[in-house]
């Protein structure tokens, strides 16, 4: 397991700080996916809906084409499948990403959440424990909740 993160470090963080720009988001991109395919996989049974919801997300965020999104989810759930945790994806996203983009990751973590119509108390938990990893206050944590039920036309709470 830890040779799969040093791997991931050293293909991704390392490999990015000497790329191009375009090159540099991909260790962000992968990151966020796989925080996204984590959110996906909290509750018992990962349903259609919640995979389109990740891919319409990443589609949203990245302006990806379908090959170029297909291989991100693929790369991401390897990454978040060998993780021991989520530092890992957090600390990329807290130094490629500014307090905006935190909040709106934070907004599409809840949207996957919903997007099965129920939130899990897993799903609830690791919310909590990403935007306390990725400094997002408690104030713009509930209002990337509210704002991702009314993406997903939910009722709310």
């Amino acid at each position: 397991m830890i040779t799969g993160i040093k791997d991931f470090f050293n293909q991704f963080i390392e490999a990015g700080l000497r790329q191009s720009e375009t090159d540099k988001e991909k260790p962000l991109q992968i990151a966020t996916a796989a925080l996204l395919i984590e959110m996906m996989r909290m509750d018992d049974q990962i349903s259609d809906v919640e995979r389109d919801s990740v891919a319409e997300t990443l589609g949203r965020m990245f302006d990806l084409a379908s090959g170029q999104l297909q291989t991100l989810m693929d790369l991401a759930e390897q990454e978040a499948r060998h993780a021991s945790g989520y530092h890992q994806f957090t600390s990329l996203i807290n130094k490629g990403f500014d307090a905006e983009q935190k909040i709106h990751i934070i907004e599409n973590l809840w949207f996957v959440a919903m997007s099965d119509g129920h939130l899990d108390a897993h799903e609830t938990h690791l919310m909590r424990k990403i935007a306390d990893l990725l400094h997002v206050s408690h104030a713009d944590y509930v209002a990337a909740k509210q704002k991702a039920r009314q993406m997903a036309n939910l009722p709310s709470a």
